[in-house]
């Protein structure tokens, strides 16, 4: 009969890429590790990892066994965790991702409350600024900043926040202030990376998209934020960035007498899996610790107001 500890070891190896760092990974010895594995080959009469002396990979067998193991483990762990929830207790594993300067800067605190009261959760957060598909990359939920159109994916809307358009006062100072959308194109403008037609105002006749020259693009909000502050450019983003920039002076509001898009913050899930009990308790925590309309945007103040 296969053994959950020898498919945990075959897994943690892959992982890892050798017998050593997965058996720190995993808190054994490096022998009990490698006693797993070759009592889980031989369970399975063929082998799955070819070792050599430099390094260690896959067989054919391998290959094909590695996706059901980590089903196999995967299972276990969530039917572990439906027990526990049955018992009325949130338990085990939760994987999240978040894009890098919101967790950063709002989704630890609200992290730390939600932790609290469920301290048998084991939570593995990942930052990242890169697309992370929650439906293939073993994510429970991911954190996502914008319109989803993945149809594998459910969208529970957590907030909807402002997009402010900001300058350095220096900046201002030597490139003069834009008085409407027409003007920022003969101005530097500091872009995200990772959406098409950025600068995107509502009006009476519909969207008016400005296209300022970049002069930085990146797909990461913290660094366009303190990029702004130097003085490079304006910058248009979610006001949960600036808005301590804004209080305390080192960036502008930019009044241009249209409101940019606003941006919305979802969690995902893959549709194919229903919610968790984890996974809604995160969200309904969430959206009490951020609010309706979301604290940074109440200390902001209304539209066109930063005090």
């Amino acid at each position: 009969m296969i053994k959950l500890e020898g498919v945990s070891a075959f897994t943690a190896i892959v992982d890892a890429g050798s017998i050593s760092s997965a058996a720190r990974h995993l808190g054994k010895p490096k022998s009990v590790v490698s006693d797993r594995l070759a009592e889980l080959e031989r369970e399975l009469g063929t082998r799955l990892i070819q070792r050599t002396t430099r390094n260690l990979s896959l067989t054919e067998d391998g290959e094909t066994f590695l996706p059901r193991a980590r089903r196999i483990l995967r299972e276990t762990i969530e039917a572990a965790a439906e027990l526990s929830e049955r018992r009325g207790t949130l338990a085990g594993p939760l994987r999240i991702s978040a894009p890098v300067g919101f967790g950063i800067l709002h989704l630890g605190r609200a992290l730390n409350s939600f932790l609290a009261a469920h301290r048998e959760i084991d939570l593995a957060l990942d930052l990242n600024d890169n697309f992370v598909d929650a439906a293939a990359d073993g994510f429970d939920a991911v954190l996502r900043i914008g319109a989803i159109a993945d149809n594998r994916l459910v969208a529970k809307r957590l907030a909807t926040t402002r997009r402010v358009m900001v300058a350095s006062p220096d900046y201002l100072a030597a490139n003069g202030t834009p008085a409407g959308i027409a003007e920022l194109e003969a101005h530097h403008g500091i872009l995200y990376a990772n959406r098409e037609s950025d600068w995107r105002f509502a009006g009476k006749a519909g969207w008016t998209v400005a296209r300022p020259r970049a002069v930085l693009r990146v797909n990461n909000g913290l660094v366009m934020r303190d990029a702004t502050v130097a003085g490079l450019g304006i910058s248009l983003l979610p006001s949960f960035y600036v808005n301590e920039e804004l209080r305390r002076g080192s960036l502008i509001l930019l009044d241009l007498g249209l409101e940019a898009e606003r941006a919305e913050l979802f969690v995902v899930y893959p549709r194919d899996r229903n919610a968790s009990a984890k996974v809604l308790a995160l969200i309904d925590s969430l959206r009490k610790s951020f609010g309706d309309p979301p604290y940074w945007d109440c200390a902001a103040g209304p539209v066109g107001q930063f005090s």
